[in-house]
């Protein structure tokens, strides 16, 4: 990296945010491989965090920010009970998407801590993917939201529809964590200037500096979110004929028609269709308000589902139930 590039990079967040705005804060940065680990620290020190840096490797780690490794979630745990940290920072290994955890160590998944960055830039407009959580639309706060196909150009492509229509703070974020500034933001007395790219730093700014603000550490601030948990899995070696075919099966042509489709194969374990979705592969709600979300990976092998209920083990079970319908169709 270029030193002006940096240079540019560490002015966006200390010239925009008071030298002080995270004092008194501990926090431990989880450095891996990442690319941005450097200055990932060098942004919470310059604003008054007491930052401990962990898991320096010269080794390249995968870190996935939507597919947290079990090894990640233990090393997270375990930092928080030696250290006390009021919370753990970190990014993917090209530092675009953030990962963040509680003061348990507990990570907080992309398209919960997106609705936290939201609110607390005052978006007025918030696009997102359909596949993210719904305590979007259920918290209450956003004027507007609109849903999107999976993929961070849909989300620019909506971020700019809804500025041309006259939104005055525009965001976007994605479940993997990556926000997205469509609109200058006015902090205090300074200006966060738009970037409709993939931001890791202010989603983690942002979710600190709310929590700090309403006098809630994470584990709090997440809990006055509407209770709305998600989980999805995939299913591998599933070449693109027999994902389209597999859903096809449940996408016949006519909504009564895909309706009694989904609930023969799914009415017994979820019960009826309230909602279809096919914004982005079929996105169904049940009557329960829970939901299973079918999509043919775009550029994998893959079948992807993704679940959505009112508790995590509820979500999960939903997960593992439909996986294994989705095994038992395959041919």
């Amino acid at each position: 990296m270029s030193d002006a590039a940096r240079q540019l990079y560490l002015a966006r967040y200390l010239d925009a945010f008071p030298p002080d705005a995270l004092k008194g804060l501990r926090l431990g940065v989880y450095q891996h491989s990442a690319v941005g680990r450097d200055l990932l620290l060098q942004v919470v020190r310059g604003l008054g965090a007491e930052a401990t840096p962990l898991g320096f490797s010269d080794t390249f780690i995968p870190v996935d920010t939507e597919a947290i490794r079990p090894e990640d979630t233990q090393l997270a745990r375990d930092w928080a009970r030696q250290h006390r940290f009021d919370a753990i920072v970190s990014t993917d290994g090209d530092s675009d998407r953030p990962l963040l955890a509680d003061e348990r160590g507990e990570w907080l998944r992309g398209d919960v801590a997106g609705v936290l960055c939201a609110k607390f830039l005052g978006a007025d407009s918030v696009s997102a993917p359909v596949s993210c959580n719904t305590a979007v639309e259920q918290c209450g706060w956003f004027k507007e939201v609109r849903r999107t196909r999976i993929g961070s150009p849909f989300v620019v492509a909506s971020m700019l529809e809804a500025s041309a229509r006259g939104a005055k703070a525009v965001v976007g974020y994605e479940a993997n964590g990556g926000f997205l500034l469509n609109s200058d933001v006015r902090l205090g007395s300074k200006t966060l200037r738009g970037l409709p790219t993939r931001d890791a730093l202010i989603l983690l700014l942002g979710v600190l500096l709310l929590a700090r603000r309403e006098g809630k550490n994470l584990s709090q601030l997440v809990a006055t979110l509407p209770p709305r948990f998600t989980a999805s899995g995939l299913l591998k070696n599933c070449p693109v004929e027999q994902s389209r075919a597999l859903l096809t099966r449940f996408t016949t042509g006519s909504m009564d028609s895909d309706q009694r489709a989904i609930e023969a194969v799914f009415g017994a374990p979820f019960g009826k269709v309230a909602v279809l979705d096919r914004t982005d592969g079929l996105r169904v709600t049940f009557a329960s308000g829970e939901i299973v979300h079918l999509r043919p990976s775009g550029n994998a092998p893959e079948f992807r589902c993704y679940n959505e209920a009112a508790s995590a083990p509820r979500a999960e079970r939903m997960n593992a139930i439909c996986l294994e319908i989705l095994r038992g169709l395959m041919p």
